[in-house]
């Protein structure tokens, strides 16, 4: 009679032994699937707030580029009094300040593309400056003329520096 119920009772209790370590099974496995998702669409989310402020770091780069375009950046900047010597400085005051309030977006944009956006900046003004260098202009105004000159000559090195932005986000979306 004892071994009938000690039989009875493990016909009982390994059915619900087996039926509990399944259930664990199935429920930790699931559990580890649900957490791998959600890790994955905090993830994507994280690449995606990442890709935003990346884009949004071209975007202003394009737009320092554009703004120091010399035939926007003189249409922009007027000089005060017609000195030669006070527009040069104002106009490169101009691209300085616009440079320095795009400094942060460095971060974002990769070395080459920083080191072209610098040389462009550096270039756009070299030519301001060996423009106004030239003895034959004696005031603000001839030098602006002086500066749409030589652009129609050569494209602007904003130029350069736009097309290699473009290119850079397009390899980046």
């Amino acid at each position: 009679m004892e071994t009938e119920k000690i039989i009875d009772l493990i016909s009982y209790t390994v059915p619900a032994i087996v039926t509990g370590i399944v259930s664990y099974y199935f429920f930790f496995n699931y559990t580890k699937n649900e957490e791998r998702k959600i890790k994955l669409s905090i993830l994507k989310e994280n690449q995606n707030n990442g890709l935003h402020l990346k884009l949004q770091a071209y975007e202003r780069m394009t737009l320092f580029m554009e703004r120091i375009k010399p035939s926007k950046l003189l249409l922009r900047v007027t000089s005060i009094n017609n000195d030669k010597n006070a527009y040069t400085l104002s106009l490169i005051n101009t691209i300085e300040q616009e440079f320095e309030h795009n400094l942060s977006q460095q971060i974002y944009i990769s070395e080459e593309c920083w080191s072209v956006i610098i040389a462009a900046k550096n270039a756009t003004s070299q030519i301001i400056k060996k423009t106004s260098e030239d003895k034959n202009i004696t005031n603000a105004q001839e030098l602006r003329e002086a500066i749409l000159k030589r652009m129609l000559e050569t494209s602007p090195p904003s130029t350069t520096a736009l097309s290699f932005i473009k290119n850079e986000v397009k390899s980046i979306l």
